[in-house]
C-alpha cells in the first residue's frame, strides 16, 4: 500500500511538473505602433504588451513576404518585449499575423503593413506663406453632444465650469471650416487630441494617456484622419500638437513601466525649477540641469526619460505613424527645451529623414533671444548642439508686441513701439526667419484683448503685425473678435472660452455673418480681410525687412522684394501722426503712388497723416 501511495505521489508530482511546463493563456494587451508601412525610412520596433510576454517567442506570418524578426529585446518588467521587425525593400503589403508562442501555444495577433499614399514621403508642409489658426477643440463647436461623456473615460462635461471639459470636438471643427478657410487662416494648429484621462480639468489635453488613441470625447482615430483630409479639400493644413516631455500618471504603462528608467523616478516628488537655460549655460551646475531636464511638470504629468532608447524608438515611430496614418501636415512640440535636448535633435532629425520637407516647430517660451535662437536646428551654437528643430516660436516678439501696444502715450527710449524695433533689430541672431512663428496671444497667454483693453483699433494693429511681419503668423481662435476672458482672476479656464455658436442653443452665433456687430464685426473684417490679402503676397512670405526707429510711438518698416514694396506704419500714439515719406527715400525712391491695402485707394505718401492709435498698409508695385 504504502509503495502504492509513493507511487501515487510521484505520478501527480510529474503531472504537477508537465503541467507548469504547458503553455499558458497569451493575453496580448497592446501592440505599438498600431500598424505599419513597407517602403518606410524609420525602423520598427514594436512594443508588445501582455501578461509575462517575456517568456514567449515572435514571429511573423505568412514567411517569405519580405518581413520578419531580426531580434526579440527583454524589458525590465516581464510583461514587455520590444520585437525589431525587418522589411525588405521588396515587402509585400497587406494583413499578417504576429505570433505569439507560450510552450505549444500560439497566439495570432493580426498585424497591417500597408502601402504607403503617393508622395507620403515628400508631402509639404506649413511654411511662413500660411497663417496659422490655433484651437482649443473643447472650447471651439460641439459637432457631436452623445460624446460629450464617455463610459470609459473619468471626466464627465459640465459646462457651466470653466475648468471643465464642455464639449467641443472634432465634429465641430470639421462643421466650420468653411468659416476657418473664409477667415483666411491656411492651416489649424489643435492643442492636443489624444486621450488625456485625468479625473480633472483634462480638456486641455497636455497630460497624455495614450499616444496612440483620440480622446473619445473629441472623436476617433478614424474620425480625426477624415478631418485631415477634409482640411485639406478646404485648402487646410493640419498641425498636430504633441508631448514628448511628459505622460499622464493615468497613461496604461504607468503602473508597471517597461523600464525602472522610462520616467524619471525622484525619492519624493520633485518639479522642474522651469530654467532650462541650464541647456546652454557654461556656469550651471550639473544638478541644475538634471532637475530642469528630470523634474515633473505637475504630479499627475510624469516626466518622460527619452535618454532610454526604447522610449526614444517609441517617439520616433509615434510620431511618423500619426504623420503617416492621418496624412498630417506639420507638429508642434510642447515644453520643448524640457526634453532632453540630444535625444530630442535624434527624434527631431529621425522625423525629418523620413519627411524631407515636413516642418516641426517647438515651444521655446523665453524673451531671452539668444537663447531663443539656440534651439533652432542649423544655429551656431558654441557647444556644436544641433537640435534639428526647423521652427520656434517668437515669444520675445509676442511679449514686445503686447507691451508696445498697451502702451498708448507718446513713446521714448525703450518704450511703446521702440520695443518691437529693439526686438526684430536683433533679427541677425536667428538662422532661419521665414521659420519662426509669430503671435500676439495663444492659449497660454492673457488674451490679447484683455492686454488691451478692449481696444478695437489697436487690434487691428494687431491683425496687421501679425499679417506683414516675417515668420510664420498664428492668432488663437475668437482673437479675430477681440475675445476676452470671463474672469481674468481665474487664469487659464476662463481665457479659454467657448466660441458663441459653438454649442445648441447658444444666444449669439458669431460663425454667422448675420449675428456680427459693432467693434467685434469691425475687427473681424479687417482681420478677415489681411488674412485673405497676405495669402498671395509674395514679398510677405519671402522678401526682406526694412525698418526705420522713431521714439515718438510710431514704428515704420517696409517688407520688400526686387517686384514689390509692401510698407506698414503704426501709429501708437494719441495724436495724428504725418507719414515723414522724405526719410525712407533710402528704400523709396522711384515709387509712385502706393495702394491703401484696406480701403483699395491710391496714397499719396508724401501727404499722408495717420490718425492716432493706427495703422496703414500700403503696397506698391516697382
Amino acid at each position: 500500500m504504502k509503495r502504492i501511495l509513493v507511487m501515487l505521489v510521484a505520478v501527480l508530482s510529474l503531472a504537477s511538473v508537465a503541467n507548469a511546463a504547458q503553455p499558458k493563456g497569451v493575453d496580448i494587451k497592446h501592440v505599438e505602433p498600431l500598424s505599419w508601412w513597407v517602403g518606410m525610412n524609420t525602423a520598427l520596433q514594436l512594443m508588445i504588451n501582455g501578461e509575462n510576454i517575456a517568456a514567449c517567442d515572435i514571429a511573423i506570418e505568412p514567411a517569405g513576404q519580405g518581413i520578419e524578426v531580426a531580434a526579440i529585446h527583454k524589458a525590465e518588467s516581464p510583461n514587455y518585449l520590444f520585437v525589431d521587425v525587418a522589411i525588405a525593400d521588396d515587402a509585400k503589403a497587406g494583413d499578417y499575423n504576429i505570433c505569439v508562442t507560450n510552450g505549444r501555444r500560439t497566439v495570432r495577433y493580426p498585424y497591417t503593413f500597408a502601402e504607403r499614399r503617393e508622395g507620403s514621403r515628400e508631402r509639404e508642409s506649413f511654411t511662413n506663406a500660411d497663417f496659422v489658426y490655433l484651437i482649443m477643440p473643447d472650447r471651439f463647436a460641439n459637432g457631436d453632444a452623445s460624446n460629450d461623456s464617455t463610459d470609459n473615460t473619468a471626466e464627465k462635461a459640465d459646462r457651466s465650469k470653466p475648468g471643465r471639459r464642455h464639449g467641443g470636438d472634432i465634429q465641430g471643427i470639421i462643421d466650420h471650416l468653411d468659416y476657418i478657410a473664409d477667415l483666411g487662416a491656411t492651416a489649424i494648429w489643435c492643442t492636443p487630441l489624444l486621450l488625456d484621462d485625468e479625473k480633472g480639468a483634462s480638456y486641455h489635453g497636455y497630460s497624455c494617456s495614450d499616444y496612440y488613441l483620440i480622446d473619445p470625447r473629441y472623436g476617433s482615430n478614424e474620425l480625426f484622419k477624415s478631418y485631415v483630409e477634409e482640411c485639406h479639400k478646404k485648402g487646410i493644413k493640419v498641425i498636430m500638437d504633441i508631448v514628448p516631455n511628459h505622460s499622464s500618471t493615468s497613461h496604461w504603462w504607468y503602473a508597471d513601466q517597461p523600464f525602472a528608467d522610462w520616467t524619471h523616478q525622484w525619492d519624493s516628488y520633485t518639479q522642474s525649477n522651469w530654467t532650462f537655460s541650464t541647456n546652454m549655460d557654461f556656469n550651471a551646475s550639473k544638478a541644475d540641469l538634471y532637475q530642469m531636464e528630470s523634474g515633473w511638470f505637475d504630479r499627475s504629468m510624469a516626466d518622460m526619460n527619452l535618454d532610454n532608447p526604447y522610449l526614444l524608438n517609441y517617439f520616433k515611430q509615434w510620431a511618423v505613424w500619426w504623420v503617416e496614418y492621418s496624412n498630417l501636415d506639420g507638429f508642434r512640440v510642447d515644453t520643448y527645451p524640457y526634453n532632453e535636448k540630444g535625444p530630442m535633435s535624434e527624434w527631431c532629425k529621425a522625423v525629418m529623414d523620413e519627411y524631407p520637407n515636413f516642418n516641426i516647430v517647438g515651444e521655446v517660451w523665453t524673451s531671452s533671444i539668444p537663447q531663443l535662437a539656440y534651439w533652432q536646428g542649423g544655429n551656431y551654437n558654441k557647444d556644436g548642439f544641433d537640435s534639428h528643430l526647423k521652427s520656434i516660436m517668437d515669444f520675445p516678439l509676442h511679449d514686445a508686441l503686447r507691451a508696445a501696444l498697451s502702451e498708448g502715450g507718446h513713446g521714448g527710449w525703450g518704450q511703446g513701439m521702440t520695443r518691437v524695433y529693439d526686438v526684430l533689430s536683433h533679427d541677425f541672431v536667428y538662422h532661419d526667419l521665414s521659420n519662426m512663428m509669430i503671435m500676439a496671444g495663444n492659449h497660454d497667454t492673457e488674451r490679447v484683448a484683455d492686454v488691451l483693453n478692449g481696444d478695437a483699433q489697436r487690434m487691428k494693429i494687431v491683425a496687421a503685425l501679425l499679417c506683414t511681419m516675417r515668420g510664420m503668423p498664428q492668432m488663437l481662435y475668437g482673437d479675430e473678435f477681440m475675445f476676452r476672458s470671463t474672469d481674468r482672476s481665474k487664469g487659464h479656464p476662463t481665457l479659454r472660452i467657448d466660441f458663441p455658436g459653438g454649442w445648441e442653443g447658444d444666444a449669439i452665433n458669431l460663425f454667422d455673418e448675420a449675428q456680427r456687430e459693432g467693434e467685434q464685426k469691425e475687427v473681424f473684417d479687417y482681420t478677415r480681410h489681411m488674412m485673405n490679402w497676405r495669402k498671395n503676397k509674395a514679398v510677405i512670405h519671402s522678401g526682406r525687412t526694412m525698418h526705420f526707429i522713431d521714439r515718438d510711438n510710431t514704428y515704420a518698416f517696409f517688407r520688400y522684394d526686387d517686384n514689390d514694396v509692401v510698407f506698414v506704419y503704426v501709429n501708437n500714439s494719441p495724436e495724428t501722426k504725418r507719414v515723414p515719406w522724405a526719410r525712407y527715400a533710402e528704400i523709396t525712391e522711384g515709387l509712385g503712388a502706393g495702394r491703401d491695402v484696406v480701403t483699395g485707394e491710391s496714397v499719396n505718401m508724401s501727404e499722408c497723416s495717420v490718425a492716432p492709435a493706427s495703422v496703414l498698409v500700403v503696397e506698391f508695385t516697382r
